[in-house]
């Protein structure tokens, strides 16, 4: 697979207003790794080769442990995310996953516990952006940047 077209360059106005989405979410107060793991989590779903590689790479450099990253596909069942982390995956599936059921109230009670007002609409503002990051990559096929290794057989 090669790249179709390169957004940044052909449409720099469009590439800004996203990447102004980006810096707020950034600096929104919002744990740096939670939202990696959030971006992670959705960009999974949506089988965004570019943009897993991306952040797995940046929740690495934040401290994250790859043991982590491999159970974020079967979080629920795994013992190692806080309460908040699990509020905040569980948010992330149902707004990416949106037309299966819209935003369930269990979701919206359970993640309310765990965040204030401010920090929901924040999350959501996370989610959309990967959201929109991961189709972006997708539909232009913005191929993944990973170290080489040895390839298997």
């Amino acid at each position: 697979m090669q790249q179709r077209l390169d957004a940044g360059k052909i449409a720099p106005e469009g590439y800004r207003a996203m990447s102004g989405l980006q810096a707020y979410v950034t600096g929104c107060g919002l744990e740096p790794l939670l939202l990696e793991l959030v971006k992670i989590r959705a960009s999974q779903i949506n089988g965004c080769a570019f943009c897993i590689a991306m952040h797995t790479k940046d929740a690495r450099k934040l401290g994250e442990s790859d043991e982590r990253m491999h159970l974020l596909n079967a979080w629920e069942e795994a013992p190692v995310f806080s309460p908040r982390e699990r509020a905040a995956l569980a948010w992330t599936e149902a707004v990416t996953l949106v037309t299966e059921g819209h935003v369930p109230d269990a979701v919206y009670e359970e993640a309310r516990r765990h965040f204030s007002e401010k920090e929901l609409v924040d999350l959501t503002y996370a989610v959309m952006a990967i959201n929109a990051w991961n189709r972006l990559a997708i539909a232009l096929r913005a191929q993944p940047i990973v170290a080489r290794t040895r390839a298997g057989a």
